[in-house]
């Protein structure tokens, strides 16, 4: 059998010495969260099931397919570890368990990871003999507790409205990196266009000499060679500028050296500003032409089938006009913002914190943890140009939302990351925004306009939310973050659930749709929006294509209405 998800997962810290652990896993359900009380499942010879990993015992891809609640499940595979591996240092790495992972190696702990999204490893060396070695991995889930961030995935038995099926345990790829002893534990890449120049950042165990050599289309671009130790900043002066823009990827390659560690990684050069009303990128103001995308696969639900299928999904996109996506209540696949640096897609970082109790003061806690390792992933792409950590912050029976909570994650974000703005709460109660966002989902065109023409006679921003607010809109840059979200169900659905009424006919759904985006094109005041949704999800009948990907209408409808000119957009 072929290994699932075969490519390395992270193109931006590719080492040449790996090992994909992707495919057939042992597996056992453990539905009353006790199989670690007495350590026998650890020893246990036979194990009652099989799973094909990356995908979650949800889905069809995984070979399981169970859809009801799980609250734990584990899983073991045997690898072969070789003398020359254990000259230097091994780590196992996960791209994403949800939620409570525990990692054994040889029956013997390796580490504990909190938080269904984000990725993480664990050095094993000295756990590992040569020969063969037992991994045994142990997720928890309680989807229900109001501490844990769980985004779309129905707290029902069942999937509706906008909730979908869930995922529990491993949804990511899981490999083994072998380095040097010496080796690069981290970096982060920070861009400056109007300067022609890169910063690289990088956290080294051991000392030695490091060394960053950037290329492009394979001729060198620039470097920089430094003795360092434990933390290293340095900046290469490119000797050619080719801009990072919309879609244009224009990357550079980069290699970073540390002794005898290499990492092939890159980077894309752009700038980033708000200038009024205006969102510029390399000084130039673009209109984000934003589609509302979830991440959802009908087979292997938060997980794509194939790397060609992340891909696939921002050619969707694009052939439909789009020139970016809000990837919504989900920390994306690392291979997708690797396409979406490659052909120049916008794209805005979110956390998926539905399922947590804004209200509760142990949230800041969890999710600032979390929030605080998906931007430290996910800092050096170039495509993502802002941050969105919560979305739709509503109340939890009865009690609002901590105010507090989303001042700290806006803060940790901002010095996390001074190169990107950060909108606190994306269609609720802001307390401390770079951007007014709204959701608006209105579908008649003539009262959405009459809502946003009071913004460019007065600068006076409808938002059903602004009595609830700690701060009020004062002016500058706004966009609409959700609207549309027309229902048109292709396929026979009697669950079938979109926002509003559903058109009738084809012809009353194109004038809708073009009525609607048309308002916001032509606001003076208005630098973007974003239609809900890129494609179907389960019973959600509102995408622009169906679940399965098929067109509901031609790709060149939506793409001749979303393209044209926008009145704020520099020609």
């Amino acid at each position: 059998m072929s290994i699932p998800r075969p490519e390395f997962p992270n193109p931006q810290a590719e080492r040449e010495n790996w090992l994909c652990l992707n495919g057939q896993w042992d597996f056992e359900f453990d539905f009353g969260k006790s199989m670690q009380d007495d350590g026998e499942i650890l020893k246990k010879e036979k194990w009652d099931k099989e799973i094909t990993v990356p995908f979650c015992p949800e889905s069809e891809l995984s070979g399981i397919g169970y859809k009801d609640f799980i609250p734990a499940v584990w899983y073991r595979k045997k690898i072969e570890i070789t003398e020359e591996n254990l000259k230097g240092r091994v780590f196992i790495c996960f791209g994403a368990v949800d939620y409570y992972t525990t990692v054994y190696i040889n029956d013997k702990k390796a580490g504990t990871h909190t938080g269904g999204y984000t990725s993480f490893r664990f050095d094993i060396t000295d756990l590992l003999v040569s020969g063969s070695n037992t991994v045994i991995v142990n997720a928890v889930d309680d989807t229900r507790s109001p501490l844990q961030c769980t985004g779309k995935q129905s707290r029902l038995s069942y999937s509706h409205g906008c909730v979908y099926t869930r995922t529990t345990g491993i949804w990511q790829s899981v490999w083994l990196e072998f380095t040097p002893k010496n080796y690069i534990k981290s970096f982060k890449l920070t861009p400056d266009a109007a300067n022609g120049c890169l910063t690289v950042e990088a956290t080294l165990c051991g000392a030695g000499e490091f060394r960053a050599e950037a290329d492009y289309e394979g001729k060198s671009a620039g470097s920089f060679c430094k003795k360092a130790a434990g933390e290293i900043t340095g900046e290469i002066k490119l000797s050619e500028t080719h801009l990072w823009e919309p879609g244009n990827g224009r990357l550079y390659g980069l290699k970073l050296k540390f002794g005898d560690d290499v990492i092939n990684s890159y980077f894309g050069l752009r700038d980033l500003a708000i200038d009024g009303y205006k969102f510029l990128i390399n000084g130039k103001s673009v209109f984000q032409r934003l589609v509302l995308d979830q991440g959802f696969y009908p087979d292997g639900i938060y997980t794509a089938p194939t790397d060609d299928a992340l891909k696939r999904d921002i050619e969707l996109s694009m052939a439909a006009g789009f020139n970016g996506a809000r990837l919504h209540e989900k920390v994306f696949d690392p291979r997708f913002h690797y396409h979406a640096d490659k052909m120049g897609y916008l794209t805005w970082g979110e956390y998926p914190n539905w399922g947590m109790d804004h209200s509760n003061p142990a949230a800041t806690d969890r999710f600032v943890n979390a929030w605080i390792e998906a931007v430290e992933r996910d800092y050096s792409h170039p495509s993502i140009i802002g941050w969105c950590p919560f979305n739709e912050t509503w109340d939890t029976d009865g009690r609002r939302q901590r105010d507090e909570l989303l001042e700290t994650v806006y803060k940790v974000t901002k010095a996390l990351d001074k190169t990107r703005p950060c909108i606190d709460t994306s269609g609720n109660y802001h307390v401390i925004t770079d951007i007014w966002d709204v959701h608006n989902y209105d579908q008649n065109p003539v009262s959405f306009k009459e809502t946003y023409d009071k913004l460019l006679e007065n600068d006076e921003l409808v938002d059903p939310t602004n009595e609830r607010c700690a701060v009020h809109y004062e002016g500058g840059i706004v966009f609409v973050s959700e609207y549309g979200g027309i229902g048109w169900v292709a396929d026979s659905n009697e669950k079938a659930w979109g926002y509003g009424n559903n058109p009738k006919t084809e012809d009353e759904y194109k004038a809708r749709y073009k009525g609607l985006t048309d308002v916001l094109l032509d606001n003076e005041k208005m630098f973007a929006f974003c239609y809900t949704q890129l494609t179907d999800v389960e019973q959600e009948q509102n995408g622009v294509y169906t679940y399965d990907r098929r067109p509901k209408f031609e790709p060149e409808f939506y793409y001749e209405v979303n393209t044209r000119k926008a009145a704020i957009e520099d020609k």
